[in-house]
């Protein structure tokens, strides 16, 4: 009996050694003596671009309102870019969503004469139809003032941008943007500078800050022109820059600022916004880019 109940002792002393054992190896995660192991854990995937979303939502300005394109002094969003109607422009909510879809899923919030400050305003309108798709061009009216110290400055363009983004993101965190760069100014200035009708209606003051004196060639002129054109192209560095942190947004790499818009793609009422024609080439950009995969 006693040498029974020793044998019982020693089996119990090993058996709760054995759970000590356990139990701290729980608790620090294997090696009492080593540091803590944490489980591994996978990163959170890229969310995967839709190629074919099922709304659509834009803000901007003129352009997107088709300022121009088919009235003197006027919007005419039937055929704009964006979410026009028109047969003739074949927007890019009619060919994501269908001629039939396309005017109960797509809204314009676009302002002719938005500068970047007033984007934050129209996205939260934008927001308020959680849509799939946004849509932002603007920068042109930013660049487009009576003196190129009155353009507005790079700084505030990106905390404009951001704030916008920002906006959307709380009330539609899954909508997909797509960001259109701001066009070439010089190149329209060396277009249209060959028309005498269009030089005439820019004396009306149509951006004057590149397109005042189209004839002049003097080193102030050139400069005046070169120091706008420097701007659209930081304007467009921080489009690019803020959408690359975004991972629901698309920039366009460039494509619209490169287009080379001839007359054909101007409106012969101010030889500056897009004509018809033009707003249906803009479309097609922004519908190659959307469908992109990548």
């Amino acid at each position: 009996m006693r040498k029974q109940g020793h044998r019982s002792r020693a089996v119990v002393a090993v058996l709760t050694a054995a759970l000590v054992g356990v139990a701290g190896c729980d608790a620090v995660g294997g090696d009492s003596a080593g540091p803590t192991r944490k489980a591994k854990t996978s990163p959170t995937p890229t969310p995967a671009w839709d190629t074919s979303p099922g709304s659509v939502a834009a803000v901007g300005d003129s352009i997107t309102r088709g300022f121009d394109a088919c009235g003197i002094l006027k919007d005419c969003p039937d055929v704009s870019w964006a979410t026009g109607s028109s047969t003739q422009v074949d927007s890019l909510a009619v060919r994501l969503l269908g001629r039939a879809k396309a005017p109960g899923r797509s809204w314009n919030y676009a302002v002719s004469g938005a500068r970047m400050a007033d984007l934050p305003a129209q996205m939260t309108q934008a927001a308020s139809r959680t849509p799939a798709l946004v849509t932002v061009m603007v920068g042109a009216n930013d660049a487009c003032r009576d003196s190129t110290a009155a353009m507005t400055p790079v700084s505030d363009f990106r905390a404009g941008f951001e704030d916008a983004l920002g906006v959307l993101r709380k009330s539609a965190p899954k909508a997909q943007v797509y960001v259109a760069s701001v066009p070439n100014l010089k190149r329209l200035w060396s277009e249209g500078r060959t028309n005498p009708l269009g030089k005439q209606v820019w004396k009306l003051g149509v951006c004057p800050s590149m397109l005042a004196d189209a004839d002049a060639l003097d080193a102030a002129a050139t400069e005046r022109r070169d120091t706008v054109q420097e701007r659209v192209e930081a304007y467009n560095a921080v489009l690019k820059e803020v959408c690359a942190r975004d991972e629901r947004c698309r920039y366009d790499g460039g494509a619209v600022y490169a287009y080379r818009f001839g007359t054909d793609q101007v409106s012969h009422w101010d030889w500056f916004h897009p004509s018809v024609n033009g707003q249906a080439r803009l479309a097609e950009i922004a519908y190659r880019k959307v469908r992109s995969v990548s």
